[in-house]
């Protein structure tokens, strides 16, 4: 969705974007003409912050970050939460936005609820976003488009696996959430985002949705990316359930300053551009 306000003559070729959660947040900048990502930087918090604390992190960071006191070309937001839910578009009306997200999450009647197109499922991506964060962002650069974490994650996923003849279950790993989507041949056939605290309980979320898709853990394609290694004790206990574990790729063609931890990590943030 883009949101627009005041016009500055940006004669630059940088754009910015910035991943918000309530946990920590990322920015990244990309050269456009030279195809090269100039920064690439993230801040955790220390605990699960609320939206105007997240808000003073933000100004805090454009105060103190000399790379972002630069003018930019485009600004992207991307959200993360998940008050986010998947409607087919054949049966998606703009006024019951709030009907869509009412069954899975809670919301207030005061929320905002946005929405992005998903072309490549035929679907609509209703969520809610930090609208206090959009109002800064809108203030601050004037016209600038925001998305759900998860439409781009989805749409990207769905990009690589188009041409799949297989079942896959890719788990995008962060700190304390991660994301599960099934494909099968080249089909979304699940999107859904989980808390955890042990491994334990990443291992038994991949366990149970593989069940209850009636996957076989023997035969099942598990690919793993975000903040995940083969040192992790999540890789080590998913290893130890399913046969097949395989890390992912982002499949960009950027040049790197500043290098991503690995070539399947930064996903959303990345393809954000």
């Amino acid at each position: 969705m883009t949101q627009t306000s005041k016009n500055y003559n940006k004669l630059t070729n940088l754009e910015l974007s910035i991943q918000i959660s309530l946990s920590g947040l990322s920015f990244c900048i990309l050269n456009r003409e030279s195809k090269t990502i100039t920064t690439l930087n993230h801040v955790d918090f220390e605990k699960k912050l609320n939206p105007f604390e997240v808000l003073d992190k933000l100004i805090h960071l454009f105060n103190t970050e000399t790379v972002l006191q630069t003018p930019f070309n485009k600004v992207n937001l991307i959200h993360t939460n998940e008050l986010s839910t998947l409607v087919p578009k054949p049966l998606f009306k703009e006024d019951c936005l709030a009907d869509y997200l009412k069954f899975n999450s809670k919301i207030l009647k005061s929320d905002f609820i946005a929405f992005d197109d998903i072309n490549s499922n035929d679907s609509v991506n209703v969520y809610v976003p930090y609208v206090n964060i959009n109002n800064f962002i809108y203030e601050k650069f004037g016209s600038f488009t925001y998305k759900h974490f998860s439409t781009i994650l989805i749409e990207r996923i769905l990009f690589i696996e188009k041409n799949a003849d297989d079942v896959k279950l890719y788990a995008n790993v962060n700190s304390n959430h991660f994301e599960i989507i099934v494909l099968e041949k080249g089909k979304l056939i699940l999107y859904n985002t989980f808390e955890y605290v042990t491994k334990e309980d990443f291992v038994y979320y991949i366990l149970f949705t593989a069940e209850q898709l009636k996957l076989n853990p023997e035969t099942l394609n598990l690919m793993l990316i975000g903040n995940i290694d083969k040192n992790d004790d999540l890789y080590k206990i998913a290893y130890k359930y399913i046969r097949h574990v395989d890390f992912g790729k982002r499949f960009d063609d950027y040049t790197y300053l500043e290098s991503a931890k690995t070539n399947y990590s930064n996903f959303t943030l990345i393809h954000s551009f």
